[in-house]
């Protein structure tokens, strides 16, 4: 048995999807062994440089970008810059785990998550790959066949992983939103809401998401104002879309209620009763745990199609309505508005997706940390 506390280093991040996981598992661990020393390796310029530093984490980045799939010569640019960065930033992770010392690494995906956990691979450290999706990417398949444990959301990953590894605990998330029974009326309070209308939750995920901005916007426009009125909206935009959507047409309408960043998210869903979303790994983790009637649009521009997959994964089980990106202007506003007027779907949605939620993930992936460094 180790003496003395543990030192855990997490790595990953990039969006909410892989850094709120991170928070959620040091904050676990934490609750178990109050003494262990943390040290978080992110992104330079991501938003784990700011949310991290707020959960009381300390946290080092590095220059590492990710590979830019289109063509524009914006991204043939910054690919071109890849191979240097990946570098540095390998160089940079090495250093870092050699100075740490960890007992562990814990990878949640993201730009930073593949150089430091290879690093520490190669350097006979313990590696925990925390895959949040139903269809892992790349550079979890290539860091699973030395990794020490693989925690999964989704049955059936024997396929991509090394079955022996699995553990199959869900995502961890963040724990204000667990118990959102008595939170509704602050909710309404607290984003200034008409206690009196439907809510329609619209987020794009931390970082926005244009296609679901555009859809509310022009679907919000061709609605007559009797129609559009029927229902309020708390829409979060995301920062980089905020000063050109807040002048929109749709935000200032008296019924729609315009943010950029929604730090409140338990309180949102609490106000909500039908969430419009991405199809993120976190974001259908929560999703989950409320149990709000969902519309989800899958985003195209992510690593292999993995939204889809997710989204479809409860889509055919009756848990969730999903609309194509392509199709979101025309279809997305209409899929929620069905819901909130017929009562019998909005029940079933709730009832199909409220099992799929694993409130202890986070502790169970604790678990699991520590029983690898007591091992």
């Amino acid at each position: 048995m180790k003496t003395g506390p543990l030192r855990i280093m997490l790595t990953g991040g990039g969006t909410g999807g892989h850094v709120f996981p991170a928070i959620a598992i040091a904050d676990a661990i934490k609750q178990q062994r109050p003494d262990t020393q943390f040290l978080f390796v992110g992104a330079e310029s991501k938003m784990e440089m700011e949310r991290v530093p707020q959960s009381g984490y300390e946290i080092i980045g590095l220059s590492i970008v990710g590979f830019q799939r289109g063509l524009s010569w914006t991204s043939l640019k910054r690919n071109l810059k890849f191979p240097f960065k990946l570098y540095q930033s390998t160089q940079k992770a090495k250093r870092i785990v050699k100075d740490f010392v960890p007992d562990i690494v814990i990878g949640t995906g993201g730009y930073a998550s593949g150089p430091v956990m290879r690093v520490a691979q190669q350097l006979g450290v313990p590696t925990l790959i925390q895959e949040q999706n139903s269809f892992p990417g790349v550079t979890n398949r290539l860091l699973s066949k030395n990794a020490t444990k693989i925690c999964v959301a989704y049955d059936q990953m024997g396929q991509w992983f090394p079955a022996d590894k699995l553990e199959y605990t869900g995502n961890p998330v963040r724990q204000d939103i667990l118990d959102l029974s008595n939170k509704r009326a602050a909710g309404i309070e607290h984003f200034q809401l008409n206690s009196g209308k439907k809510t329609i939750f619209i987020t794009g995920g931390s970082l926005g998401a244009k296609t679901l901005n555009t859809a509310l916007k022009e679907g919000l426009l061709k609605l007559n104002e009797d129609e559009r009125s029927r229902f309020q909206f708390l829409w979060q935009c995301g920062k980089v879309y905020y000063e050109q959507d807040k002048t929109s047409g749709a935000a200032l309408l008296p019924n729609v209620k315009i943010l950029p960043f929604v730090d409140r998210v338990d309180l949102a869903y609490a106000a909500a009763d039908v969430v419009v979303a991405r199809a993120g790994a976190l974001t259908i983790s929560e999703l989950c745990l409320i149990g709000k009637p969902a519309v989800l649009v899958p985003s195209p521009n992510v690593a292999e199609d993995h939204q889809s997959k997710n989204a479809l994964a409860l889509s055919q089980i009756g848990a969730a309505r999903c609309v194509k990106d392509s199709e979101a202007i025309e279809k997305m506003l209409p899929e929620a508005f069905m819901i909130l007027d017929n009562e019998a779907l909005s029940f079933s949605l709730s009832e199909n997706i409220r099992p799929l939620g694993k409130p202890d993930a986070a502790r169970a992936i604790a678990d699991v940390v520590l029983y690898i460094i007591e091992k």
